[in-house]
């Protein structure tokens, strides 16, 4: 007697044998960002995230000066994802907030950034403040901003006519976390 198996079954077989042999991701490198924005010895990544939403800029008056004007960074929206897409968060601000769908949520203080290339926000290295409620936020330490794509001020002119005026633009960029190495 010979047995046949549904193609349902058979095909579940083959991918969970690719599974089984496909190479596990890499832990994040920082073998390839600038010094200012690499992390200090010491620590361990917790957990990679892909942040993609808006920064809003507000036209106003330049710091220390009469007559002059600029786009000013007003804060970020974005939604926190998973390396395999599953929304996990939310980063916003101000004050920057990175905030976990468990309830946990942590502030930071930036340290450094560093050129991402044209058009695209700086790469991003903030410290830590303790985390507030209790889940993935919890011992937080250090926080990257890498792998940056837009976010930049607009290009539209910022002078008196349009002072106040806000600007919306998109952005995405990756957030990784860091916990001190046990």
């Amino acid at each position: 007697m010979r047995m046949t198996i549904p193609l349902t079954a058979a095909a579940a077989a083959v991918l969970l044998s690719a599974c089984a042999t496909a190479p596990m991701p890499a832990p994040f490198s920082q073998a390839g960002l600038p010094a200012p924005v690499q992390v200090p010895a010491g620590q361990r990544v917790a957990l990679e995230t892909v942040g993609a939403g808006t920064i809003t800029y507000e036209c106003r008056v330049k710091a220390g000066t009469t007559g002059e004007y600029e786009w000013f960074f007003a804060g970020p929206d974005a939604r926190l994802s998973d390396r395999s897409g599953k929304a996990i968060g939310r980063y916003y601000g101000p004050p920057a907030t990175w905030e976990s769908m468990d309830g946990s949520k942590v502030t930071a203080t930036q340290v450094a950034v560093a050129p991402a290339g044209p058009g695209n926000i700086p790469l991003q290295l903030v410290k830590a403040n303790p985390a507030t409620g209790m889940g993935g936020m919890q011992g937080v330490s250090y926080i990257q901003r890498v792998a940056t794509r837009g976010g930049v001020a607009p290009m539209a002119p910022c002078a008196q006519p349009n002072l106040g005026q806000k600007q919306v633009v998109n952005y995405q960029a990756d957030y990784i976390f860091y916990k001190p190495a046990m």
